[in-house]
């Protein structure tokens, strides 16, 4: 069984939680190590205890940097009682500094894959700071085996023309995991709630304060003819006063966490669109991201509603399906939705559901092909090609 050890920014982030589901449905055994961003250690991720390399702050750069340094001192004993890995999966620039000292530490060819799904805006700096982050990046990536990235516009908007990687790519979309084979459609067993008022889901991370202001200015608008659920993980970093400002609108509500894949179905059932929209790093990673939300709604039959100049608002043009705005402004979000009624849902809807489930899911064969390449990387840590996931 291939082991892996796997290297995170932060082991309570949920879409690690994801990715281990994946890595151990296609049949590979995982160590998780890596930071928190909790007040106290985490015990346990999907029946693992992960291995503590400390504390982080979200959006403190500075204190993430010390927090790496202290690791890598220490980073020898913590691993000190694990057998040695076929493979280190680092996510994130840190986490790819960590892996080396890792690989050092078990005295062997270890091969390094380096998983990178958001490209950090400090990165794309044109300044000293965004040129040395940049060559840290390509010393620290100049052996890795394999780069596992989740939109096609990371690769052409910064990872080619900033030459940062030369391994092979492996194109890994944020796609909902299924179970069981996705074969049959059960979207269209899915009763939405009466309208209106329409519901708009806005789930995952919530970062954005421009949408948060977007939505209820509309919302507002509408006297209430739609209404915004949000669940997730508020970053507060980014706005502290989240709680308080989705309590004062009368048309926004925030339902908590939720658990993915156990809550999807439930939490989509609630709701007619879903909100795929994402100012915070605006046309940098916000505009070339294929977010979770995308790919979950869908799967669900939710509408998604996007940007259309967007790699998102892209992707769906090509499907021809959802509600693409030319603009962010509460009069365009008007403009487009104001006037909904139940014939136009219907068939918005229906050209979702129109679409094939495995356009929005991934299903144990893929996890098996996924973990068989990371195996191969294993057996023959030379150069290795590789084809994305369809």
């Amino acid at each position: 069984m291939l082991h892996v050890l796997y290297l995170v920014h932060d082991v309570s982030d949920p879409a690690v939680r994801r990715r281990i589901i994946m890595l151990r449905a296609g049949g590979a055994r995982v160590t998780l190590a890596g930071f928190r961003r909790t007040t106290g250690p985490v015990t346990e991720i999907e029946g693992l205890r992960p291995i503590d390399l400390g504390a982080t702050r979200d959006g403190r750069f500075g204190q993430r940097l010390a927090a790496v340094a202290k690791a890598a001192v220490s980073i020898g004993s913590k691993l000190a009682t694990m057998p040695r890995p076929d493979l280190i999966i680092a996510r994130n620039l840190e986490m790819l500094a960590l892996a080396r000292r890792a690989k050092a530490v078990f005295q062997g060819a270890v091969p390094i894959v380096y998983e990178c799904l958001d490209i950090h805006r400090l990165v794309l700096r044109d300044d000293l700071l965004g040129k040395a982050l940049r060559g840290a990046e390509r010393y620290l990536a100049r052996d890795v085996k394999l780069l596992v990235t989740s939109s096609p516009a990371f690769i052409a908007n910064y990872f080619k023309p900033f030459g940062q990687i030369a391994a092979p790519v492996e194109l890994v979309e944020n796609k909902y995991f299924d179970t069981a084979p996705v074969v049959a459609d059960d979207r269209l067993k899915v009763e939405n709630p009466a309208a209106p008022p329409w519901r708009i889901g806005w789930f995952g991370a919530l970062r954005c304060r421009r949408s948060l202001q977007l939505l209820a200015e509309f919302t507002r608008r509408l006297d209430g003819r739609f209404e915004v659920i949000l669940r997730g993980r508020p970053a507060l970093s980014e706005f502290p006063d989240f709680h308080a400002f989705v309590e004062a609108e009368p048309f926004l509500s925030f339902r908590g966490p939720y658990r993915n894949p156990e809550d999807m179905s439930a939490i989509y059932s609630e709701v007619h669109f879903a909100w795929a929209i994402d100012f915070f790093e605006e046309g940098q990673n916000s505009e070339w991201l294929l977010p979770n939300r995308l790919y979950e709604g869908c799967r669900f039959g939710a509408v998604p509603i996007s940007m259309g100049n967007t790699e998102t608002g892209r992707f769906l043009n090509q499907q021809d399906i959802g509600v693409l705005l030319p603009e962010a402004a509460p009069e365009v979000l008007e403009t487009a939705l104001g006037r909904m009624e139940e014939d136009r849902f219907r068939k918005l809807k229906a050209r979702v559901l129109a679409r094939n489930p495995r356009t929005w899911s991934y299903d144990r064969s893929d996890c098996l092909a996924f973990v068989d390449k990371l195996r191969g990387l294993a057996a023959a840590p030379g150069p290795f090609v590789t084809e994305a996931l369809a």
